[in-house]
């Protein structure tokens, strides 16, 4: 089932885009090609504006992969990577912001999938919790203006994103694990992907060795102690709490520049 985003959500993204002199996409460090929305990039040069794109959660990645992504994307766009969670790469990004700004102070919009950091990235550039953050996705509402220093003004945006299916939305963590139809469905895929893309993540984070179909979600449930009553596994509130170590980056799975068929949007 594709899902379509939402109208309203994506016209305040394209205002914003308007009243912008420079925007940031903000691309998740595991896969910074599927993250990329083509629709915005091709609004933002077609109204002349200057696209950076930041490569965020480099926390979660080899430095060398990062420097891999970099050097391909900046065959496009100028591209600076960061992560927010660690603190790295923000003056460099300001040192890129003030590099293509038109006028001072200059007002930056950032653009991006829910959850992919874009509110974390505005904290730490303005050196505290201006942004309410939160890791469910989709929770920046509506768009707001933030004065990061007197050179530098950013306008958050909600996430925003082309039409997808429910799992390649899943996989780039950009849904709300509660608003998921079907859990143990999407686990079950997702532990699925993860056993073909490296299958020693499940025994690192969960120390249980993969199994096919639903035995893994039973035995987790067990040894997590979450069972319903006459000691069934509840293997669809396990099946949540697998989804979201995906989103909150616990199970890690990246992506070379390189490789076709190792890739986030499924």
């Amino acid at each position: 089932m594709k899902i379509l985003p939402n109208k309203r959500t994506r016209k305040a993204v394209f205002k914003v885009i308007e009243e912008a002199d420079i925007v940031l996409e903000i691309l998740d460090s595991r896969d910074p090609e599927s993250f990329r929305n083509k629709k915005i990039e091709q609004i933002v040069t077609k109204q002349g504006k200057k696209l950076i794109l930041v490569i965020n959660k480099t926390d979660l990645v080899p430095r060398e992969i990062v420097e891999k992504w970099k050097k391909k994307l900046e065959k496009e766009y100028p591209t600076v990577y960061m992560s927010s969670k660690d603190r790295h790469g923000t003056r460099i990004l300001r040192k890129t912001i003030l590099k293509y700004a038109p006028k001072i102070p200059v007002k930056v919009a950032l653009v991006g999938y829910p959850n992919v950091g874009k509110s974390s990235i505005i904290n730490v550039l303005k050196g505290k919790h201006s942004a309410a953050t939160s890791p469910i996705p989709g929770f920046t509402k509506h768009s707001q203006l933030f004065r990061i220093s007197p050179k530098i003004l950013i306008l958050d945006t909600p996430g925003v994103y082309p039409p997808e299916d429910e799992m390649s939305l899943m996989l780039k963590s950009a849904l709300e694990v509660e608003k998921i139809e079907d859990p143990v469905t999407q686990a079950l895929e997702l532990l699925k992907f993860i056993k073909e893309k490296d299958p020693d993540q499940l025994v690192k984070v969960y120390g249980i060795e993969p199994s096919d179909d639903i035995d893994f979600l039973e035995k987790l449930a067990i040894k997590r102690g979450r069972l319903l009553k006459g000691g069934i596994p509840d293997v669809e509130e396990i099946a949540k709490i697998i989804l979201r170590d995906w989103q909150k980056g616990r199970i890690v799975i990246w992506k070379e520049p390189n490789e076709d068929n190792n890739t986030l949007s499924k």
